[in-house]
């Protein structure tokens, strides 16, 4: 925010880098954001070309896909002020960048496909060594591990945004993105279609069912709001989202019930029942 070759070293240096690339795309949106669609446009230009080169060096699109998806979200967010949008938006993102991965990164799905084979038939030897039993694992095909790394993409993008909309408000309204988040609400049709095309594609064939990660990241991250806004309301400290975000990394049925929970949400609006009337 100081200057436009400030935000240029940021956004360069970090879209060289591989581990770097989401903050990269963080400055990009927090230009977008404040200073227009122009300027964020012009910061993407100038942060693609390293972007290309390592994609180009690593066969790995996703830096290029990423940028462009965040700025994407970030021009959503500002021409509707709703993060809800912005947010919905990210699984159009996600779909686009699978579709942009199967069609520029051909050769990188199919080395990943290569290792994943590779590391599964060697799991199975010894599992079937030491157990003493036949056990049969299919390897991913390229369309399921794009469909990954797209859902991945999608939800990075998506940080990005947060983080972005997180320095915005630490610069210019404190606590404002608190708020913000915790507000965080697809209106009840969107959810709840969102929801029935994720179990559509989820109980299609294996290569297919993949993809529907992509679709439920919206509903993912308003399911992250609601958690964050019940433990504001019910006063509970930072150990119990720590808790929470390991119980939904390591336990599948957590995930499902979040989703429900969202759904739901969608149509009671629990937050509006977890407020508190004033004190007379």
């Amino acid at each position: 925010m100081r200057g436009r070759w400030q935000a240029l070293a940021v956004a360069v240096l970090g879209a060289g880098s591989l581990l770097f690339g989401w903050i990269s795309a963080a400055a990009v949106a927090l230009v977008t954001l404040r200073q227009g669609v122009a300027s964020g446009g012009w910061l993407v230009f100038w942060a693609l070309l390293p972007a290309v080169v390592v994609s180009w060096l690593s066969g790995d699109p996703g830096s290029v896909l990423l940028l462009l998806g965040v700025f994407v979200l970030a021009v959503v967010l500002r021409a509707t002020v709703s993060l809800a949008l912005a947010v919905a938006a990210s699984a159009l993102v996600g779909l686009i960048s699978g579709g942009g991965l199967l069609l520029i990164g051909a050769d990188f799905l199919a080395q990943l496909a290569e290792v994943f084979a590779a590391l599964l038939e060697q799991l199975q030897s010894n599992v079937a060594t030491e157990e003493s039993m036949d056990l049969v694992l299919s390897a991913p095909s390229t369309v399921q591990i794009a469909g990954i790394l797209a859902a991945g993409n999608a939800v990075t993008a998506v940080f990005s945004l947060l983080l972005a909309r997180y320095w915005q408000a630490l610069l210019y309204n404190p606590g404002g993105f608190r708020e913000e988040f915790h507000a965080l609400r697809l209106p009840p049709l969107w959810t709840t279609g969102l929801g029935l095309l994720a179990l559509a594609v989820w109980a299609q064939e294996p290569w297919v069912s993949g993809w529907a990660l992509v679709v439920s990241v919206p509903l993912m991250f308003c399911g992250f709001s609601l958690v964050h806004a019940y433990a504001a309301a019910s006063g509970r400290g930072v150990s119990s989202l720590v808790i929470f975000y390991l119980l939904w990394l390591f336990v599948d049925p957590v995930k499902g019930l979040l989703l429900g929970c969202v759904v739901a949400d969608a149509w009671i609006d629990f937050r509006r029942r977890w407020v508190r009337p004033p004190a007379n």
